[in-house]
């Protein structure tokens, strides 16, 4: 087959894919809607990091300033009588996954009832938010737990010497420059690190009491940073059930006494043109990687930094 011909049709998928990546989005299957009550749908996937959305090219990921708007939003529209919320992540940020989880609480206390659909990864911060909800829906197979934190730094000083490099530092105090790759830490400066660590642990193992009503030294018996399928995280009590999105979506339905099939309410971040046609290009191949990438960090604990 003649190259430019090959070239030209590749060119076509890439453009047809644009443009309906720009015009379709991430929307919900219909859901055979049969009453005029809706139940609003947020998506919290990818790493969990504070600011706004980001783009490029293996696709996006939310900040939590988008996803705490949409909360917001599902709080100030009176025809949602409930939230599913949908997660899909392997964890991020301390403050981050805090301030959503937080926004959650909020919504509970305005009258509406929240429910959890855990998807391929709800773990570490992601499961942190998960604790405020009224009700937890995993599959067997979600990878979830996870609940530590951990902190990753880099001395880099031999490799420094090795090639000829001697960083200069000026500093205003003693451990202004702690955690520089540049030199070891001190043990002083080991324990203060440690002591943040294990200050935020005691935060996680404190929400997820609170959230599954269970005492605290049950939680810190298994809050050691593994992590544990659906069917394992029923059984010691961090989820409520088993089952798809669907499945939650008719508990929900239930919770608030909506007759038939509730309507969905899909709240997303607005994108620019821009972010639109790039997230058209990449998504076919973009989510792929993604969600492996997801996977393999969740089997390393590194969540909550």
């Amino acid at each position: 087959m003649n190259k430019k011909l090959i070239i030209g049709i590749i060119l076509a998928i890439i453009i047809i894919s644009a443009i309906a990546g720009m015009f379709m989005g991430k929307s919900i299957p219909p859901y055979r809607a049969f009453t005029t009550s809706k139940i609003g749908v947020i998506h919290i996937e990818g790493l969990i990091m504070g600011g706004g959305d980001s783009y490029g090219l293996f696709g996006e990921n939310q900040g939590a300033d988008s996803i705490i708007r949409q909360l917001r939003e599902a709080q100030a529209d009176n025809e949602v009588k409930a939230v599913v919320i949908r997660i899909n992540s392997p964890g991020g940020t301390v403050p981050a996954s805090q301030e959503i989880r937080e926004e959650v609480v909020k919504l509970k206390k305005a009258g509406k009832k929240v429910v959890v659909s855990m998807g391929d990864v709800a773990a570490s911060g992601g499961y942190w938010i998960a604790t405020a909800a009224d009700k937890i829906f995993a599959n067997p197979g979600t990878i979830t737990g996870s609940i530590g934190v951990i902190m990753h730094l880099q001395n880099m000083e031999e490799l420094y010497k090795k090639i000829g490099l001697k960083p200069v530092v000026i500093k205003s105090g003693e451990h202004k420059d702690m955690g520089s790759p540049a030199r070891e830490l001190t043990e002083e400066e080991r324990k203060m690190l440690k002591d943040i660590v294990m200050e935020m642990y005691e935060q996680f193992v404190k929400v997820v009491a609170e959230g599954r009503n269970m005492p605290v030294e049950k939680v810190r018996k298994i809050a050691d940073g593994r992590i544990f399928t659906g069917s394992q995280a029923l059984e010691l009590g961090l989820v409520d059930e088993l089952g798809n999105f669907y499945d939650a979506v008719d508990a929900t339905a239930k919770m608030v006494g909506i007759e038939g099939r509730p309507q969905l309410k899909s709240y997303r971040p607005e994108r620019s043109l821009f972010e639109r046609l790039i997230y058209g290009i990449t998504t076919p191949f973009g989510e792929a990687v993604m969600r492996l990438e997801n996977i393999l960090k969740t089997h390393q604990p590194i969540q909550l930094r």
